[in-house]
């Protein structure tokens, strides 16, 4: 099973960030792939954030506090201090700089620069084509970056707009279609744009203990063997967020290709040998 270092391992370290990426892909450690959250900046600069305001890893004051990253130039969201690091938000070049160009980058699509994303929502024809025109340049500014590193890539979001705009632009690069609040429409976004994989919430796998369990939204009981599902279409399954070796040993054992976890090592430790029981923890 492959690890996906979720925003850099940013459960221990700063999320998004050049020091994240690079202590990701260093030691006994290190993930199979490296994912980021990207968005632009009000001049055209795309950065690696996930929020769309940076209250949160940044604790800065005021008015900015609640400014969204694509309203805000990149020369104010520079000098920002990210989760004590010191530094400010990173441009996507500087991420993928740090990370070894034989290292795979799952960049994931949060913000075209516009309020009206879709979120979660499988679009009828015509939302899908405006969509797709709102995500396309963004989409161009991404692959750029892209090409200068060399790095192979996975692009992913919630959007279907995005996917359908990375689809639009270069139909060779993989995709995935990230799934909220329901499997049906994460399926049907994926055979719509032939998708390599999706990630799926982890309660969202049957075959755990933890399966159906509320986890950011309710209702993951739709009856959908989401594994057997992709695997009979050719797809890759990713579980999100993996926060401890229980959920990892759960994933591994129900089929999962890869889990997006927050801390390195999660499969380092094998309950077979200790004769623990991990049916009972999702903590």
């Amino acid at each position: 099973m492959t690890v996906i270092a979720h925003r850099g391992f940013g459960g221990l370290y700063p999320e998004n960030t050049v020091d994240a990426v690079e202590r990701a892909t260093v030691g006994s450690d290190a993930a199979d792939a490296v994912e980021i959250d990207v968005m632009p900046t009000a001049d055209g600069r795309v950065v690696a954030f996930h929020d769309e305001t940076p209250a949160r890893v940044t604790g800065v004051p005021g008015d900015l506090a609640d400014r969204p990253i694509w309203e805000t130039p990149y020369d104010t969201l520079r000098d920002l201090d990210v989760l004590g690091t010191g530094r400010g938000i990173p441009t996507l070049p500087a991420v993928l700089d740090a990370v070894p160009t034989d290292v795979p980058v799952n960049i994931e699509f949060k913000n075209p620069g516009s309020a009206d994303v879709r979120f979660a929502e499988c679009l009828g024809e015509r939302a899908l084509e405006r969509a797709r025109e709102r995500w396309s340049p963004f989409a161009e500014r991404v692959l750029d970056a892209v090409d200068v590193t060399g790095h192979d890539v996975l692009v992913s979001s919630f959007c279907e707009g995005a996917i359908a705009a990375i689809k639009a632009v270069d139909p060779s690069v993989p995709v995935a279609s990230v799934v909220w609040d329901s499997l049906a429409d994460g399926l049907a976004i994926a055979r719509r744009h032939d998708c390599e994989a999706l990630h799926v919430p982890r309660t969202a796998v049957q075959g755990t203990s933890f399966y159906g369990a509320d986890y950011h939204v309710e209702g993951w009981r739709e009856g959908v063997d989401v594994v057997a599902a992709a695997r009979g279409e050719g797809r890759a399954v990713h579980a999100w967020t993996v926060t401890n070796w229980r959920q990892a040993a759960e994933l591994a054992d129900a089929g999962v290709d890869a889990i997006i976890a927050d801390y390195p090592g999660l499969l380092r430790y094998d309950p077979g040998r200790s004769g623990v029981n991990v049916a009972g923890s999702d903590d």
